[in-house]
């Protein structure tokens, strides 16, 4: 059978679907429509790498697996070792409407079939270093909203024991949270609400830290003209543009604004068939953080910009709705934004682009 089998795939491509997990890797090999082998081992690169290029030494080797909890890093290795690999969005993948059945093997088998058929989409990777740096946007959101729960906490203690007669009504600002140091309790109270202030004190000086270090990134040499680029756009500053810069890399990666409005869910879903036309809501695909950055800087846009503004008004006349008018201004930005950085020129305020 060894033989057969190295008759069948020597000097040829093979494409092989990987489906991982934390502890173990289910492989299925393909070579000119067949399945020639299927593998389970431990979610180890080197014994991957020892089973690949052992197993098919002078073949040419794809594999394809889906982004996921364990991210880009197996990408990273694989290509560093001459192999070709090939990250998809899980949410992509193509399988029957009848399929009723998932498994890990089931599922390796369905992506070898899309890599080599070809019916698949790709991750754009960025490179390591990117990455990283990424990860402070992400593990700021992240402390922001650890910020929110603290807080919230805090209102809930006061509103249970009938504390907030006494105080402010509407949103608190920091400074409303650290004045509650003053406050007289009980002891068990006391205990307890100067617990909170310890958390929201900590959760500050860790989102302070975060920022520097983003403040530091936005005006380096890698990022600085992108970011300045996206300043130049009206309602957009530093902190928004350094993280969008993050979390998008290389405009240029997409054909058209259309497509990155796409990329960030700000498109309408469609169900048309023949004459019937149907629009619902945005997709909502992508990261939601960046969309409501963008919304946030929508809003603060239509105060300096009147060629948004007038965009804003005319769906919002046509619609009804001041939600489908604000989106529509974000999409417009993000637009916009792709435009600038493929110019290379600052935006002009009251320029249609």
């Amino acid at each position: 059978m060894r033989r057969v089998q190295e008759y069948i795939v020597t000097g040829k491509r093979v494409f092989v679907g990987l489906e991982d997990s934390k502890r173990s890797w289910k492989l299925c090999v393909r070579c000119e429509g067949q399945i020639i082998h299927e593998v389970s081992m431990p979610s180890d690169p080197e014994n991957l790498l020892t089973y690949l290029t052992g197993k098919y030494p002078a073949c040419e080797i794809s594999l394809l697996y889906e982004a996921g909890f364990g991210g880009f890093w197996l990408h990273d290795v694989l290509q560093g070792h001459g192999i070709t690999c090939i990250v998809t969005p899980a949410h992509t993948v193509s399988q029957p409407k009848v399929m009723h059945v998932k498994t890990d093997r089931v599922d390796a088998r369905r992506l070898a079939r899309n890599l080599e058929s070809g019916d698949f989409a790709r991750c754009y990777v960025h490179d390591r270093q990117w990455r990283e740096d990424r990860q402070l946007v992400r593990t700021l959101s992240q402390i922001q909203r650890d910020i929110t729960r603290t807080k919230n906490r805090i209102r809930k203690v006061f509103d249970y024991h009938g504390l907030n007669g006494s105080l402010d009504s509407g949103m608190w600002k920091d400074a409303q949270y650290r004045a509650l140091r003053t406050m007289s309790l009980g002891s068990s109270l006391q205990l307890c609400l100067d617990t909170y202030l310890d958390e929201l004190d900590s959760l500050w000086a860790l989102r302070d830290r975060l920022q520097a270090a983003l403040r530091a990134l936005s005006v380096s040499a890698r990022y600085r003209s992108q970011v300045e680029l996206k300043q130049s756009l009206p309602g957009i500053g530093w902190l928004t543009a350094i993280r969008l810069t993050l979390e998008w890399g290389d405009l240029s990666r997409f054909a058209s604004g259309k497509r990155l409005a796409s990329f960030v869910g700000l498109t309408s879903r469609e169900h048309s068939t023949g004459e019937s036309q149907h629009r619902g809501r945005i997709t909502g695909q992508g990261n939601s953080q960046v969309r409501s950055w963008l919304i946030q800087c929508a809003w603060r846009s239509l105060r300096s910009d009147p060629v948004l503004l007038k965009k804003f008004h005319r769906v919002h006349r046509n619609s009804g709705s001041k939600k489908k008018a604000i989106v529509a201004v974000a999409r417009k930005l993000v637009v916009r934004l792709r435009a600038i950085e493929l110019s290379g020129s600052p935006y002009t305020p009251g320029v249609i682009c």
